[in-house]
């Protein structure tokens, strides 16, 4: 009788996933045979300790071509993944563990002793938790790069923002080429209503006093520049 299997999608970076998928061509097997080998012969709790290599970095995107629906023959980028098939009731960091273990086992870096598969003795344990800390480092540099963009995406915002700022007129909005002016127009251009609407809903948005950036004086020149031009048009 067949034993019953699930099919697993397995997200993980491409270097990854293709070290897995050179280890299991070496071994003439797949990957889900690596990932059983190793649920045979560690115990249970010795994988779900080591070392998740989580999901791909946001820039390591793979490139398909899709093969029916009404996009079919169009490209579309997804996560690297590995495709598996193992007993049902895992789950994915779970094998994804089963399979950074089967590679460090490869790789020399942890040892097995067959004499007595179930030792595993306190060096073993001293590497797992040496890469469970650089599994964490790992993630926390990337959570920091993450903010770091974040910061230079908030600094270049407010650069937009200051850019998009002017002075008020002191004696206030006079002429429709100081109206145009305010609303970032060339005094001599012509815009159609549809585009003074879009500039003054975008500006507004900057300079409302209830936002982060507003002042009254802008504002109350946005208006008067508006009023104006749409009295004009």
């Amino acid at each position: 009788m067949a034993t019953l299997k699930d099919s697993y999608t397995l997200s993980c970076s491409s270097a990854f996933r293709d070290a897995i998928l050179a280890l299991a061509e070496r071994r003439h097997v797949n990957a889900g045979d690596v990932a059983r080998s190793v649920m045979l012969v560690i115990p249970e709790a010795v994988i779900e300790a080591f070392a998740d290599p989580g999901e791909p970095p946001e820039d390591d995107r793979e490139t398909v071509v899709l093969k029916s629906g009404r996009a079919e023959g169009r490209p579309w980028k997804r996560k690297p993944r590995l495709q598996v098939r193992l007993p049902p009731g895992l789950t994915v960091p779970f094998i994804r563990k089963a399979l950074n273990l089967a590679l460090a086992l490869d790789g020399g870096t942890m040892s097995l002793d067959v004499d007595h598969p179930d030792a595993f003795d306190a060096r073993q344990a001293e590497l797992a938790a040496a890469e469970a800390d650089r599994a964490r480092e790992e993630e926390r540099a990337q959570k920091q790069r993450e903010l770091m963009g974040l910061r230079e995406e908030i600094d270049r915002l407010r650069t937009v923002i200051s850019v998009l700022s002017f002075d008020p007129l002191p004696n206030g909005v006079t002429t429709r080429a100081e109206a145009l002016h305010i609303l970032g127009f060339s005094p001599y251009s012509d815009p159609s209503a549809r585009e003074i609407r879009a500039r003054f809903r975008m500006l507004a948005t900057v300079h409302h006093p209830d936002s982060s950036y507003g002042n009254h004086n802008r504002m109350s020149q946005l208006n008067a520049a508006m009023e104006m031009l749409r009295k004009a048009g």
